[in-house]
């Protein structure tokens, strides 16, 4: 019996058998698997006035294991998971991969829902939206809401489904490499099921949509037209992108998210005014690509598309297909980014301005996130790292996890959202691209820290870089998901004796040879 075999018959032991959503129906061919959403349940936890928890030791392996799954288990509707139950009562994209992820030590059938469901959503150009709405959730609960977004009218022409709500706007790519990790957990069930078979057509189109109808810059890369696609909603990278944009009456909109967490760590009101127009612009538009007044090129985003490629690439191997032209897009829109994104003196990648060409002179992690990459030059990979463990980002040094923006920065706040806090999924990518690289011991630290920092913190969405204070939400779906993948994955030479990082990655993806 393996060790994640053994800790979930210990959780039903103690707490009861995690429940999945049960077999689901026979699809036909090309069909993704939908199950109706629970009823709303509001009840969530959030960080209140005075409450503060810091890292310590992990009380034990088995003991984290089995408070992330009641996390994953008390965020589970039947079909997909909440990123928490009060703030965010929907399924969002990004994160439904991440969960996935991690979904996959305690049920690969629910990572597999998990994923058919999101896509479920996907519109007929190929995007897949940023939030799927459950009808089951009042509307007041979450703003924007399905009657803000108007996806079965506004974005007819683009293909939205129906039957399903949904935002207009993407999130980033992690889909295809989350697919692909889902598939290695348990690859007779994968192929039982025909679940890449099924999958595969529907991450292919998305990839489609954003290498077409996204390359605003004509250098190659995708553009993000709102910062909520890139996910970092509020990053000091977006202020000057952002201030050419008019922000919405303050009067025209209602913040649901200040209901759930405190003020003092989300989005100021003059951004949220500006993401509020953007969404509205881009809305009676119709939804089309390019039109807006905010086109940015992100290396993050981009990164995960390239670790996408390479996993789709992987993917179609398996299915029986050449994957050589998948990998060398992947390795062409590597170069891209090196060429559009990469400034060697400062050492690590920057936003591009698409607008006035320019980079965006804001460090922020998005701009270590490449380090996941195979294919990066060893040069660049090596400058990458050296940025981390230098002041402005402490890796190792001053902070317990790597903060989301320069500690140096002026903007530099370590509660506000994405604006100085450590989130668990960055750096999850930083641990999975610096065991890529070789940087083992690094790899392992920044590993046990993520894994106390969870712990310590209740699961909470971001927390205080320097002292591991829990922000936001506690019980954390990605959370919880990504500290299983970080507790059960192997950090070890494969059996061949293969270090990992070669052609075998921490994300199951590695180089290609041609063959």
């Amino acid at each position: 019996m393996d060790r994640t075999t053994q800790l979930t018959a210990r959780r039903t032991e103690l707490t009861g058998p995690v429940r999945t959503s049960g077999p689901p129906p026979a699809p036909g061919a090309g069909e993704i698997v939908r199950s109706e959403p629970d009823v709303y349940d509001p009840a969530s936890s959030v960080r209140t006035a005075g409450q503060v928890r810091t890292a310590g030791p992990v009380r034990s392996a088995a003991s984290l294991h089995l408070r992330a799954a009641r996390v994953l288990e008390d965020n589970w509707t039947g079909a997909s998971t909440v990123p928490s139950r009060g703030l965010y009562p929907h399924q969002w994209s990004w994160d439904s991969a991440f969960i996935s992820i991690g979904l996959r030590h305690l049920s690969p059938l629910r990572a597999q829902t998990e994923l058919e469901t999101l896509l479920g959503a996907q519109w007929g150009d190929g995007r897949i939206p940023h939030i799927v709405f459950n009808p089951s959730v009042p509307l007041d609960a979450y703003f924007p809401s399905p009657d803000f977004w108007r996806s079965s009218t506004a974005g007819r022409a683009a293909g939205a489904p129906r039957t399903v709500q949904t935002s207009g706007i993407v999130q980033p790519p992690v889909h295809a490499l989350a697919a692909w990790l889902v598939h290695l957990s348990d690859p007779g069930l994968s192929r039982s099921r025909g679940f890449l078979s099924r999958v595969y057509p529907h991450l292919a189109a998305w990839h489609r949509y954003l290498l077409h109808r996204r390359d605003l810059g004509g250098g190659g890369l995708v553009s993000v037209v709102h910062p909520w696609e890139q996910g970092m909603d509020n990053s000091p990278t977006w202020d000057e992108p952002l201030s050419r944009v008019t922000p919405a009456p303050a009067r025209s909109f209602r913040r649901a998210d200040l209901d759930h967490g405190a003020a003092e760590d989300r989005p100021t009101d003059l951004d949220y005014g500006r993401y509020v127009r953007l969404a509205t612009d881009y809305r009676d538009g119709e939804y089309a690509d390019g039109r807006g007044e905010f086109a940015v090129e992100d290396p993050a985003f981009n990164a995960l598309l390239i670790a996408s490629e390479h996993a789709l690439a992987r993917i179609a191997c398996e299915l029986g297909a050449a994957g050589t032209a998948r990998h060398t897009r992947a390795e062409r829109l590597t170069a891209a980014l090196v060429d559009r994104l990469w400034d060697p003196a400062e050492g690590m990648f920057f936003c591009r301005d698409v607008r006035t060409g320019d980079l965006v002179p804001e460090r922020s992690v998005a701009g270590l996130i490449p380090l996941l990459l195979p294919a990066l030059p060893r040069d660049i990979a090596a400058a990458l790292v050296r940025t981390a463990c230098r002041p402005h980002f402490g890796l190792g040094d001053t902070t317990r996890l790597v903060p989301s923006y320069d500690l140096t920065g002026e903007a530099f706040d370590p509660h506000r959202y994405w604006r100085g806090p450590a989130w668990f999924n960055t750096n999850w990518l930083l641990e999975r691209g610096l065991r890529l690289h070789g940087e083992r011991g690094r790899a392992d630290a920044l590993r046990d820290a993520a894994l106390r920092t969870a712990d310590a913190s209740g699961f909470a969405e971001y927390v205080d870089p320097y002292t591991g204070e829990a922000c936001g939400a506690l019980g954390f779906s990605w959370t919880a998901a990504l500290a299983l993948d970080l507790l059960h994955e192997p950090h070890e030479p494969d059996e061949s004796g293969e270090p990992l990082g070669h052609d075998v990655s921490p994300l199951g993806i590695g180089t290609f040879r041609h063959e």
